[in-house]
């Protein structure tokens, strides 16, 4: 083999060697935690072309303790951040976060959801809230900061008992499908736009709702 030859190819293994070398990703640690757990020191070694998470959802009820609900862990291949929040009624509101993040344990630090803001956004929708039931007498609710659009939601409570609701919410709470907001509550949700909220458009989008969870359930 002449010179030149034997040059050519080494810089070729040479080459390959560092395309390789390149690709390689070392694993690194997540933290993950669930609940009272998240004020451990538990980690987790993640696949690095997943990353780590976390999730945080905040629910508040007047006169109630809040809830808080922390998750953190491994993600899944594909990461997709999230934030929204809901005003139901008076008396309820509902904050959630998720976060991704690439690095060895990017997600230990605690995070807020976003935090409501207290000044009018000249927008009313519709509000009520019933943990017992398909249906609720709704009255005007004045919505605040991004929380532009008019919301209805429908779902269950452990998988049986009904659930529904309407207020104001930031337009990334629309349409959201089989949406866990407690351990215990599944939710689909719909939005009618910004602007008053149309009553006889809310029973409509309330029946459609219905009707078709009620299938699911039968099916």
């Amino acid at each position: 083999m002449s010179l030149s030859s034997s040059l050519k190819s080494l810089l070729t293994v040479c080459v390959l060697a560092a395309f390789v070398s390149s690709t390689v990703v070392e694993s690194y640690k997540c933290a993950q935690c669930e609940l009272e757990e998240c004020n451990n020191d538990n980690k987790k070694t993640c696949d690095p072309s997943h990353g780590c998470f976390s999730e945080k959802k905040e629910l508040n009820t007047t006169g109630q303790r809040p809830q808080s609900i922390l998750r953190k862990g491994c993600s899944s291949s594909k990461c997709d951040p999230k934030a929204f929040s809901a005003t139901l009624g008076d008396k309820h509101t509902f904050g959630y976060g998720y976060q991704c993040c690439q690095a060895e344990e990017c997600n230990k630090a605690d995070f807020q959801v976003a935090r409501k803001s207290s000044a009018p956004n000249g927008i009313t929708c519709p509000a009520c809230y019933n943990d017992q039931g398909f249906t609720c007498q709704p009255t005007d609710l004045a919505c605040k900061g991004e929380e532009k659009k008019c919301l209805e939601f429908v779902g269950t409570v452990k998988g049986a008992q009904p659930v529904f609701g309407m207020g104001c919410a930031t337009e990334t709470a629309c349409n959201l499908r089989n949406m866990e907001v407690t351990n215990d509550v599944r939710i689909h949700t719909y939005c009618v736009g910004s602007g008053s909220g149309s009553p006889q458009l809310t029973s409509i989008i309330s029946s459609i709702l219905t009707a078709l969870f009620l299938l699911k359930v039968l099916l």
